[in-house]
């Protein structure tokens, strides 16, 4: 059936189309089908919603991303017919009672997902699939490699390589100063990072408190033959694009499956053409896992690895405490700044950047085994560290100073003399989540006092920031009502 192109501006974050009640009669389509619409050049899958009144019954109103998929003008004609029930459904039945999938299956569920083919409930269904039944090595690599074909791959010259972490620590924002680091040395390192699902803040929401995030894959190129490093936003390259649309689900039901975590960082890292690939995995009581899962983690990685030609190392840290002072995206960067700056800088976090940053420079073999920290301390010490830092942020068009500032804070006192024993890292980015963070970007918490420290009466703990009233009684809220789990405490 021909219909009218009806331009109303709209944007969803997956393609759908709005059609009359009479026409969708005739058509016998309901809320929630799919179509399939035609130019004379391309074609897309949509989701179909009914209206009255808003259009005429020869009209198809569609959302942005069908508008600029098909390069559409107003009133154009379109050819709109139902879409067939994609296999990929039954695919996903099979995974669903257990089935194994093999390597077609598999390209064919991720290129469904691709082209909008499945519906948001059916990818959830796929996803939940993946988190009850679980994949062995060999479907996690084929779900990898798909994802990898799904998008763009940037080809580059040099010693490619990048860090990652599984993430969950409170703080932990050590890729800026690792970054720094070994572009310093030499290595070409391609950073591009999400935004944050559950914890305070992201490498991405970090970074863009002083720099620009988003930039395209050629001018990316661009930075990287100026400084030899960039730290970007992956969602806008195109850079295994079925991976963000699988995490955005999987972040509205709060799952996240090993077989999609392994898939998700080794395509992304793939996508760059990251050659030396070194992984953190936080382990701990309130990390994402236990050392024991954390072994089992590393052993996957370093398989998948060698299976796709990387050059791998997982390292195992201790995710017990948050690292760092800050929580949330300018705390943390300031956080960075004092690392690189010798000013008074939070040790555990410097320490966790250069040990980092040693194994990465043993890896790619720009320090002898062993020698890592030391070269990486050298760099830190000397100021190259800093230097490399600010010609990223430079042509990143960023600068070092005009942070957003909070407007409201609340900062809790020790009632007695007492000793801090624990923070559960699980709740501190729940806490500066309910803050604001990552989207208020001044929103977040300082820690004063960290594990063992002593404190004194009416000494400070920390700080929590916030960018409305409102925001720092819901935080203050949920502080007041999980305090004894958020942080332990010992009398003196």
């Amino acid at each position: 059936m021909k219909l009218k192109i009806k331009k109303m501006d709209f944007a969803t974050g997956r393609p759908v189309c709005m059609i009359h009640e009479k026409k969708a009669k005739e058509m016998s389509l309901h809320v929630g089908k799919r179509v399939l619409i035609k130019d004379k050049k391309r074609k897309i899958v949509s989701i179909v919603d009914t209206v009255e009144g808003i259009i005429k019954p020869d009209e198809i109103a569609v959302s942005n991303d069908i508008f600029e998929a098909l390069n559409l003008k107003d009133n154009e004609i379109v050819e709109v017919e139902l879409a067939d029930k994609p296999n990929s459904i039954n695919i996903i039945k099979k995974k669903l009672k257990g089935g194994i999938l093999n390597k077609k299956e598999i390209e064919e569920i991720v290129r469904d997902i691709a082209d909008n083919a499945l519906t948001e409930i059916e990818v959830a269904f796929f996803v939940s699939a993946i988190y009850t039944k679980g994949m062995n090595l060999e479907e996690t690599g084929n779900l990898t490699w798909a994802m990898v074909k799904s998008g763009n791959q940037m080809k580059l010259n040099g010693k490619i390589a990048d860090k990652h972490s599984i993430g969950g620590i409170a703080g932990n924002r050590t890729t800026p100063l690792v970054v720094s680091i070994c572009a310093s040395k030499g290595l070409i390192i391609p950073k591009t990072s999400s935004r944050a699902i559950t914890s305070a803040a992201g490498t991405t929401d970090v970074m863009e408190t002083i720099a620009k995030v988003n930039f395209s894959i050629n001018e990316i190129k661009k930075i990287l033959k100026k400084t030899n490093a960039c730290m970007v936003w992956g969602g806008a390259l195109g850079l295994a694009p079925v991976d963000d649309k699988i995490i955005r689900i999987e972040n509205i039901v709060h799952i996240d499956s090993t077989a999609q975590l392994l898939a998700s960082i080794l395509s992304k890292k793939i996508s760059v053409g990251s050659k030396y690939v070194l992984i953190d995995i936080p382990y701990g009581i309130s990390a994402k896992v236990s050392l024991n899962q954390a072994k089992k983690l590393k052993n996957k990685f370093m398989i998948l690895g060698k299976k796709f030609n990387l050059k791998i190392n997982a390292v195992l840290t201790n995710g017990n405490e948050p690292i760092g002072n800050g929580i949330g995206p300018v705390l943390e960067i300031k956080d960075v700044l004092k690392v690189l700056r010798r000013e008074n800088p939070p040790k555990d976090l410097e320490e966790k950047a250069l040990f980092l940053s040693g194994k990465l420079l043993e890896l790619a073999e720009e320090a002898e085994k062993g020698k890592g920290y030391e070269v990486a301390k050298n760099i830190l010490e000397s100021g190259l560290a800093f230097k490399k830092f600010k010609e990223i942020i430079k042509a990143q068009k960023g600068k070092l100073n005009g942070f957003p500032k909070p407007k409201f804070s609340f900062t809790v006192h020790a009632n007695r003399n007492l000793k801090l024993k624990h923070y559960d890292n699980k709740l501190l980015n729940r806490l500066a989540r309910d803050a604001g963070c990552p989207e208020d970007k001044a929103a977040g918490i300082y820690l004063y006092k960290k594990k063992n420290d002593e404190v004194k009466k009416n000494e400070a703990i920390f700080t929590i920031y916030t960018v409305s009233k409102e925001k720092l009684i819901y935080a203050k809220r949920f502080f007041k009502k999980n305090q004894k789990e958020i942080i332990e405490i010992e009398s003196r």
